[in-house]
């Protein structure tokens, strides 16, 4: 008689144990939690590049301004101060060091190249493009590109927002305009 009494008892607690709810919240929380976590970051992070990508845009709208109204040319800005122009807008999201600034004429609106360009690297892992700067004169067709290799977190659940192969996003901002008489 032992082993039926046994057998029973396994029974009576398999029953109690598929009834029981005790802890069952935890247990949904925990399946449930990474996935809902991820997705948090991946919203915080697609907002981070939509508000760094507006805020670069909006720096080279207002800089571009200075150069279509000749007071960049008239004041006669090197490279630098003009860098420093372009990051004195610019939030503290961005590290100005790592702004790349191509700004150059072009001969007709058409021929105006506002294209993402393929970026080369040295060994250490730096940006080795040679970029133009030519303040134009009166009159020119300017093209100004603003380039920021932005960090993202890497991808969580095969979300991933770089296009760089270095893990980072490239932001660009461009503004293609013929200067005003001056």
């Amino acid at each position: 008689m032992r082993p039926k009494a046994a057998t029973w008892r396994l029974a009576a607690a398999a029953r109690r144990l598929m009834v029981a709810r005790d802890g069952s919240t935890a247990v949904e929380f925990a399946l449930i939690a990474m996935p809902f976590l991820v997705v948090l970051i991946a919203i915080f992070q697609v907002a981070v590049i939509f508000l760094a990508q507006h805020e670069l845009e909006t720096a080279v709208e207002k800089t571009a301004r200075g150069l279509l109204t000749g007071q960049t040319q008239s004041a006669g800005l090197t490279r630098s101060q003009f860098a420093s122009s372009v990051c004195a807008k610019l939030p503290a999201l961005f590290d100005c060091s790592k702004l790349m600034i191509d700004l150059q004429t072009a001969g007709a609106f058409s021929a105006a190249d506002t294209t993402a360009p393929t970026l080369t690297y040295d060994a250490s892992g730096n940006v080795t493009n040679a970029w133009q700067f030519n303040l134009g004169a009166s009159g020119n067709i300017m093209v100004l590109r603003v380039m920021y290799q932005f960090p993202v977190l890497p991808g969580l659940m095969n979300f991933n927002l770089s296009n760089l192969g270095n893990g980072a996003r490239l932001l660009m901002a461009s503004a293609v305009f013929q200067a005003e008489s001056y």
